[in-house]
């Protein structure tokens, strides 16, 4: 294949142009959208089925947990995902891996559709399921770090904050997806033809969407700053082949990030986590808590999730501005310390057993949690070099998503199965929140920073800093 045509080099503090910045975040905005639509329909089928389908020997609540168990293995895989992604998207480019991450994600998601039920293959059923939920996982794992980088690395400093929170709104919008597909079936649908059928439907209805997000995806064009990065590090390796008459041999950029990045990836971790737990305590138990705790309606939960998903997918990107004007730290910190006194109200308001309550439960600890999720792109994204961007900010977030994400459905429901109480799960969301309080309050403020500064340059490649302008040009490194 033909190398890319170098860009030109920007004069030094000149920010990067902005070609096309609406394509750029509706292609990353409506790809998200779909392989969260495809990674949350599972954790809502885990919920409210698979425990039937495929662990029906189990009483109810433990049927659950062994659903969330297979739900827990694809966060397992999302740092595999996240380590791999990023290498390669380091090194070829954040839109080739983009369009692999959605394919990979479509197709496991589609295959669950097709998939036999414990009653029809026995114990290979569940086997078949966790092998599509390690490919959802591992897909997932490089999504994240390049749609949100290409959306950063497009945009400028100034309005990073809220550029790069419109990928993150695919989150709620690939949930609120996912819940309204699954809500209309169940309104619609008696429960005995939603086990039998209905529940395949959401799943096979993944394939579409792909074909969608792709064509979409396609259209977009590589990151200015990676494209530049890469020019600037192949130009470098020539000088240096000419005047050695020699190759050096350079780490993987994963090896890059924990020898000049580690306290990047500890802070990612850490903001990342309070975030990660609360939104599967709001999202996915709640569920479990509305349905098998309190016996209500499978949709009353699923339409407060759905309503509380909607305002959540319209104020994440306010959020994201608000960054931009006080800081990615203030903003977070409004979500943490909120959430860690919400936790204990919302299951009090679940316990009232009103729809109405139920939903203003969910919806305010969505907006308290958006306050966190809306600034983590930039906030993430500016803790990392360009060279390194997409194996730190991946690796950051998903090494989180395992200690947040794929264990807070199953403690939860653990607790709840001990204690018959949901008091314990409120601590248990208080004092990761708590957790991402403290991590915050440590980290450096970076909004403003400007993506083309390499901070960690090695001897070779680095140039003088201009310590008077805001946005210097970028450091070469290889």
């Amino acid at each position: 294949m033909a190398a890319a045509t170098p860009p030109t080099p920007r004069p030094p503090g000149k920010a990067p142009a902005k070609p096309g910045i609406a394509r750029i975040i509706s292609a990353s905005l409506i790809g998200t959208t779909v392989e969260w639509y495809d990674f949350f329909l599972y954790g809502s089928a885990a919920a409210l089925v698979f425990n039937t389908l495929f662990f029906p020997d189990s009483d109810p609540l433990v049927g659950t947990l062994l659903s969330f168990l297979t739900y827990a293995v694809g966060f397992a895989a999302r740092p595999i995902g996240g380590v791999v992604f990023g290498h390669f998207g380091d090194k070829i480019g954040r839109k080739k891996l983009l369009v692999l991450s959605l394919m990979m994600m479509g197709g496991a998601t589609f295959a669950m559709g097709l998939l036999p039920t414990h009653a029809t293959l026995g114990v290979g059923a569940p086997i078949l399921l966790t092998v599509l939920r390690l490919i959802q996982g591992f897909a997932l794992g490089g999504e994240w770090g390049g749609a949100v980088l290409i959306v950063s690395e497009h945009g400028d400093d100034k309005n990073r904050g809220f550029w790069a929170s419109w990928p993150q709104a695919g989150a709620p919008g690939g949930n609120l997806l996912a819940t309204g597909v699954l809500a209309l079936l169940a309104a619609v649908q008696s429960d005995e033809a939603f086990l039998a059928w209905g529940w395949r439907i959401p799943f096979l209805l993944s394939g579409v969407l792909v074909i969608i997000g792709l064509w979409i995806r396609i259209s977009v064009s590589e990151s200015p700053l990676f494209l530049e990065a890469q020019a600037r590090a192949q130009a470098a390796e020539a000088s240096r082949e000419t005047t050695k008459g020699e190759t050096t041999k350079q780490d993987a950029p994963v090896i890059e990030v924990f020898r000049h990045n580690w306290r990047g990836v500890l802070t990612a971790i850490g903001t990342r986590l309070g975030e990660n737990v609360s939104y599967y305590i709001l999202t996915a138990f709640v569920l479990v808590y509305v349905t098998v705790h309190l016996e209500l309606p499978k949709s009353t939960a699923l339409n407060a999730v759905l309503i509380g998903s909607a305002v959540h997918f319209v104020t994440i990107p306010l959020w994201g501005a608000l960054s931009d004007r006080i800081g990615r730290r203030p903003v977070t910190l409004i979500g943490s310390i909120g959430m860690a006194a919400w936790a204990f109200a919302f299951f009090a308001l679940l316990d009232s057993e009103s729809f109405t309550v139920i939903t203003l439960a969910v919806t305010v600890g969505l907006l308290f949690h958006g306050a966190m999720y809306g600034p983590q792109a930039a906030f993430i994204s500016e803790m990392f070099d360009t060279k390194v961007r997409y194996s730190g900010a991946s690796m950051g977030s998903q090494l989180a998503s395992i200690i947040g994400g794929a264990l807070a459905p199953i403690i939860a429901v653990e607790l709840l199965k001990d204690y018959d109480s949901a008091t314990p799960v409120a601590l248990y969301v208080c004092v990761t929140v708590v957790i991402t309080t403290l991590t915050v309050l440590v980290a450096k403020e970076t909004r403003g920073r400007s993506l083309a500064q390499e901070r960690h340059s090695t001897p070779e490649d680095s140039a003088p800093e201009d310590s008077s302008t805001t946005t210097p040009s970028a450091t070469i490194s290889s």
